[in-house]
């Protein structure tokens, strides 16, 4: 036995089949928007900041240009990149490298001296030295280190 009722104005509809009722009712939602005020007060207040320039940052201050580059673990070409810029605006610029980045500053040196070497790039002194460094277990290591300069033709 199957009974169909259904109804328009409230929507509800009902279902009887092999004995299961199934009534579905829908809700209503009721939804109201009203506009809220808010309302915000700032009232002027005076903030003095003094501040008093420490070793770090007078001795950055006072450094100049930056004619030193060092290497590290970024990509090569950021290296040759760097360098360029700098020596387009200083005519020597002095290229460091310490432990395993010092193939990479050697690479570096290179590259801005034979590609470009018709924009007038030359390397100049290179010094190779150790530090003594302390390694993370306390002991003091000799770290090898090289300094490359790379000069702007005239």
């Amino acid at each position: 036995m199957s009974n169909d009722a259904t109804e328009t104005n409230n929507a509800t509809v009902t279902t009887e089949a092999n004995n299961a009722t199934v009534t579905t009712e829908p809700t209503e939602a009721t939804v109201t928007t009203e506009p809220t005020e808010a309302t915000v007060t700032t009232e002027p207040t005076k903030t003095t900041v003094t501040t008093e320039p420490t070793e770090a940052t007078k001795k950055t201050e006072t450094s100049g240009p930056r004619d030193i580059i060092y290497i590290g673990k970024k990509p090569l070409m950021a290296y040759v990149t760097s360098t360029l810029i700098q020596l387009s605006n200083i005519p020597c610029v002095t290229i460091k490298a310490r432990g395993m980045s010092i193939g990479r500053a050697v690479d570096v040196s290179q590259i801005i001296s034979r590609k470009t070497e018709n924009a007038g790039y030359s390397i100049g002194n290179i010094k190779i030295g150790s530090e003594s460094l302390e390694s993370q277990d306390g002991r003091m290591r000799n770290v090898s280190t090289i300094d490359i300069e790379v000069k702007r033709n005239s």
